[in-house]
């Protein structure tokens, strides 16, 4: 039994070691999203995750070309629309950077269709216009972090339950 304990615990330590040698990617928000088209990529997302109606959140967008190197310069303008209709705009802006973080309220809960348009961008005709689904107020993101939160607390208890006892008896 305690082979196959020590066996247990050499992998356990081998299988953590090497997932910490491998990419490491941060989650994705869950307000968050991109979409690549007509060269550019535009990637969009919101600050906090499920932002509070009548609250202050910040929309963060980045541009990058292909080959994910930021855009230095573009011009952006953003249409909000809810229940398909057109509830605010913000007018084409210059931006002189890859990333554009700007104040945001909320005005209804709810799925929101998001349209980023990019403007006189170089090699392509016209407008581009990229499309993003936004939410407010998830009634499931306590639940969420409350279940998480559970799941570890009760993942402790049980390996305290186990190893406790068996270090007390080993000290004694």
């Amino acid at each position: 039994m305690k082979k196959m304990r020590s066996f247990f615990l050499i992998f356990v330590l081998i299988f953590s070691f090497y997932s910490g040698l491998d990419s490491v990617y941060a989650h994705s928000m869950f307000n968050s999203a991109e979409q690549f088209y007509g060269g550019y990529r535009v990637q969009v997302a919101t600050t906090p995750e499920f932002p509070q109606i009548d609250e202050p959140s910040q929309f963060l967008l980045r541009v990058t070309d292909e080959d994910y190197v930021e855009v230095d310069r573009f011009t952006m303008g953003i249409r909000v629309f809810y229940n398909d209709q057109q509830v605010d705009a913000i007018i084409p802006t210059s931006v002189e950077s890859g990333h554009w973080d700007f104040d945001y309220v909320w005005r209804n809960t709810g799925n929101h269709i998001v349209k980023i348009d990019l403007y006189d961008m170089p090699g392509t005709d016209g407008i581009l216009t990229y499309t993003f689904n936004m939410g407010t107020q998830s009634p499931f993101g306590i639940v969420f972090i409350g279940a998480i939160t559970t799941g570890a607390f009760v993942f402790l208890g049980v390996m305290l339950y186990i190893y406790v006892p068996r270090i007390s008896k080993k000290s004694k």
